[in-house]
């Protein structure tokens, strides 16, 4: 074993591993000095890049034996990348980290401290702010958190990035957790620990564009809801339960006007409204537990998580 392993996930990041390398390797000779971490690894995940992010590894691996990467056949995900790097990794301590400079890494010195001085498992980062993400996309972000702090038992922070260092037991009982619907952001506060958090403000990227559009972030706040909550189930019950007493009023009420005024009962359009309404709430319905059982469904296959193409 070594005393630190460096995850890190990579997706058509050609421009940015040189700049994050060479940031990266300064601050490990800087954790030599300060926090005796005499060997150090990198373990690069390529998901599938159809850029030169391979060859920027393989070339780095050539050069620095403590470079290591594992190549997928085709992208994964980036929850697959993050497993895959955790369970190669060999450190005492392991730290999970983007190649975009947006986690940076001369953070690592403080984290170092809460666990080696204050007993602390896990040292993670949240985003202070918001600063230079559009405001579209930090609307719904900020929602996100709201809604999977009511609907979950978990604590999910807000901002919360996967940005984190981490004890052997720590990693151990994530990687423990071999679900084919990984939600990360979920999966660290469940297995517990002491976990510190540090706040810094958002960087941006130091090269590339981001590979996380409006809809990946949405289907992946779904993954995220369904996989630590089943209050959604209960939310659609209580929907129905609702419609149910909502019709019968009007039912109550067209027979009571009927009798005391004697008016005829609407026409066709409220009729349409009507069954538009419990066609809609049927759906959605509908929905909910077919977003369940789809993850039953893919979960039964027992697909494996990636597919190694090549790793060194």
């Amino acid at each position: 074993m070594c005393d630190l392993s460096l995850v890190v996930p990579c997706k058509n990041e050609e421009e940015s591993i040189p700049f994050f390398y060479k940031e990266t390797v300064t601050v490990l000779d800087k954790l030599k000095e300060s926090h005796s971490i005499k060997e150090a690894e990198f373990v690069f995940i390529d998901d599938g890049s159809d850029d030169k992010t391979l060859e920027i590894l393989k070339s780095l691996s050539e050069k620095d034996s403590r470079v290591h990467y594992i190549s997928f056949s085709r992208n994964f995900g980036k929850e697959a990348a993050l497993y895959a790097g955790l369970s190669r990794a060999k450190g005492r301590f392991v730290a999970t980290l983007d190649a975009d400079l947006q986690d940076p890494p001369d953070m690592l010195a403080t984290m170092f401290d809460a666990i080696l001085n204050e007993g602390f498992d896990c040292a993670a980062t949240r985003r202070a702010t918001r600063a230079g993400e559009p405001v579209i996309r930090s609307f719904f972000a900020r929602m996100f958190y709201k809604i999977m702090g009511k609907l979950c038992d978990i604590e999910v922070v807000d901002g919360a990035r996967d940005f984190r260092l981490m004890t052997r037991n720590y990693v151990n009982a994530v990687v423990s957790l071999y679900e084919k619907s990984r939600f990360s952001k979920g999966i660290f506060p469940w297995v517990g620990f002491k976990t510190k958090w540090f706040s810094y403000d958002n960087r941006e990227r130091v090269a590339g564009t981001t590979k996380w559009s409006f809809y990946k972030l949405f289907m992946y706040s779904l993954d995220g809801i369904t996989a630590f909550s089943v209050k959604p189930l209960m939310l659609a019950s209580v929907l129905g339960l609702a419609s149910v007493v909502v019709s019968f009023a009007f039912i109550v009420f067209i027979i009571v006007r009927k009798i005391l005024f004697g008016d005829p009962v609407a026409g066709w359009p409220s009729l349409v409204c009507i069954i538009l309404f419990l066609g809609g709430l049927q759906l959605f319905s509908i929905g909910i537990l077919g977003q369940y059982l789809s993850k039953i469904y893919i979960e039964t296959k027992n697909r494996p998580l990636f597919i190694v193409r090549e790793e060194k």
